[in-house]
């Protein structure tokens, strides 16, 4: 597979747009991993709610027992006491449940970054480079046998101006086999993809 051009100008161009591309998304995974790490600044709340939680939680804990063995109302004592403990879980839950939640949303976010502004111009650079690969690769295998292969391409791709400089009616003149004509639609055709044209067209 031909995916460079021949020629430097559109190679260079080929190049830049390659660049431009790598740069593009890494830009974006950078501005989507800033955007995930600011969002996760948002767990510092949750995290401290977990933390007050399972004081809380400990704190009533060690009291039910410590109360557990006070004569008469120890075990009532340690029940009242129980709920604390219990309320205190619930928070350490809540805050972790918080905490969950914020990293499951920055890393959406992130993705979904990546995917809106990143994705799309992959998608289409992966599709005009392959497009071009196939049209220079098969131009490349029939540039010295089948100028009549080129040129019927020129006349199906070319711009009508471009035809027009060539002939006043180009595919008529294709047509009737006039190989002048034909050499010359062959070598626009090359042209038009940045590949170099044989001294000697058949």
């Amino acid at each position: 597979m031909r995916f460079y051009a021949e020629t430097p100008v559109r190679v260079t161009l080929q190049v830049l747009a390659d660049v431009l591309v790598v740069v593009w998304v890494y830009v974006c995974v950078t501005g989507a991993l800033a955007a995930r790490d600011v969002l996760l600044t948002l767990q510092a709340p949750a995290r401290a709610l977990t933390g007050a939680g399972e004081g809380v939680r400990d704190a009533f804990t060690s009291a039910a027992g410590t109360a557990a063995g006070i004569p008469f109302v120890g075990d009532e004592l340690a029940s009242a006491l129980g709920r604390g403990t219990a309320a205190g879980s619930s928070l350490a839950a809540a805050g972790t449940q918080g905490t969950e939640t914020v990293a499951v949303v920055a890393t959406s976010t992130a993705v979904g970054l990546v995917a809106v502004f990143a994705l799309p111009v992959v998608v289409v650079w992966v599709v005009l480079r392959v497009r071009y690969a196939r049209l220079a690769t098969a131009a490349i295998a029939v540039r010295g046998t089948d100028t009549d292969l080129l040129a019927l391409r020129a006349l199906a791709g070319v711009r009508v101006a471009r035809l027009l400089g060539v002939s006043p009616d180009p595919a008529s003149a294709w047509r009737r086999d006039d190989r002048e004509v034909v050499h010359a639609l062959a070598a626009l055709e090359l042209r038009r993809l940045g590949l170099r044209t044989p001294t000697v067209l058949d």
